[in-house]
């Protein structure tokens, strides 16, 4: 079979073979031809001895050109086909931007209408809270017309100088309440003080504790992880010691049966000299093999006395981690009652506070009283002044 041509593929994906001296000449006379159009020589004749024919020649540049039309059709083709999906494509886009504008829009008038929403519960709130103000002038307008009716019934002097003497007492008594008041003001400013300065220390306190609490905590890490690693060491030498009891046993054995198999073939040594010398090879093997696991078994309890080295150095540090674990429990011992008297001056001081800020409402409570009290004379006055103008 001859080289296949590197530039020349057929239908079927394999490659042509290359055209021979006589297709070349061939095919250079069927390019003249069909170039110029004019016939061909008489006299000339073909590499296989035979008149050129025109006509076939004619023909297959016919052939060709209609090849050449037909490519052009397909490619032709080709783009009709690739134009309805660049179409398809742009009509997907516009539709997903009009989607994406849509929405878009949609969203806005929905934030609309939340902020709507929202102004319109505010505006009914505000609505809520005049009418419940309304309905409570309207009450107070009704009291104090029942008032006015009650005091037009009583003798309006007599009433009057009671409640100049009340109004005057109670601004006595007021006084006394504000000054009260300063000074439950300056004890509370100490209180405060005296909290702060409590919270200052016990959280130094907390902090110390949570500090040591972490450093016994890496300690008590470090050693468990410790303890695991000797828990392993003692595994693999356990495994180890097994191993080599196991191999000195079989070495024994191997030396046992060889020195036995000598003794009996003492006799046989002349007549199977060349089965010896196999035998020896064996054997000199077999304490290669041994000699290399020795070394192993040797490199493994060097390692092993590392490891106990190493086990030495923890339980050293383990040794020397008690004295703090010690120190830590008498630090907690004394924290403790400490902590125990905090507590207790804390709810001391909550309870004073407490009763203090009930004696403060109540007396918020009087002084309220006293300003509707003072508001109802005013109205009277007023009253009074108007009906003594009539009369």
């Amino acid at each position: 079979m001859p080289a296949a041509h590197p530039g020349l593929v057929t239908v079927s994906g394999r490659p042509c073979p290359p055209p021979g001296p006589a297709e070349m000449s061939e095919a250079k006379h069927r390019k003249k031809a069909g170039v110029k159009g004019a016939p061909p020589e008489p006299g000339r004749r073909g590499e296989s001895g035979q008149p050129p024919e025109p006509a076939r020649v004619s023909g297959d540049g016919g052939g060709g050109g209609g090849g050449g039309g037909g490519g052009g059709g397909g490619g032709g083709g080709g783009g009709g086909w690739a134009d309805p999906r660049t179409v398809l494509c742009l009509l997907s886009l516009g539709t997903s931007l009009a989607l994406a504008w849509f929405v878009f829009q949609q969203s806005e008038k929905f934030d609309n209408v939340e902020n709507k929403y929202q102004l319109l519960k505010l505006e009914a709130a505000e609505f809520h809270s005049l009418q419940s103000q309304v309905t409570l002038i309207s009450e107070k307008c009704q009291k104090s017309e029942a008032m006015i009716k009650q005091l037009k019934d009583f003798q309006i002097i007599a009433h009057l100088k009671r409640l100049q003497e009340d109004v005057y007492n109670l601004k006595t008594w007021s006084n006394r309440i504000t000054e009260k008041r300063d000074k439950l003001n300056n004890n509370m400013t100490a209180l405060y003080q005296a909290v702060t300065n409590t919270d200052q220390s016990t959280s130094f306190l907390a902090k110390e504790v949570s500090l040591k609490i972490s450093a016994v905590k890496t300690d008590i890490r470090r050693i468990s992880g410790l303890v695991t690693d000797v828990t392993s060491l003692t595994e693999s030498v356990q495994d180890l010691e097994s191993k080599l009891e196991k191999a000195e046993q079989n070495t024994v054995k191997s030396i046992g049966d060889l020195l036995s198999s000598s003794i009996d073939r003492t006799a046989k040594l002349r007549s199977l000299a060349s089965e010896n010398s196999e035998r020896i090879q064996v054997a000199n093997k077999m304490l290669s093999e041994l000699d290399s696991d020795f070394s192993k078994h040797s490199d493994r309890l060097l390692n092993l006395e590392s490891d106990r080295a190493k086990i030495l150095k923890t339980v050293n540090f383990a040794n020397d981690l008690k004295p703090k674990v010690y120190n830590l429990k008498k630090d907690f011992s004394r924290l403790e009652p400490m902590i125990n008297d905090l507590t207790l001056r804390i709810g001391r001081l909550v309870a004073d506070l407490l009763q203090r800020e009930k004696e403060i409402a109540f007396l918020n409570e009087k002084i309220s009283n006293i300003t509707i009290v003072q508001t109802e004379i005013k109205d009277v006055k007023e009253e009074i002044t108007k009906i003594s103008d009539i009369n």
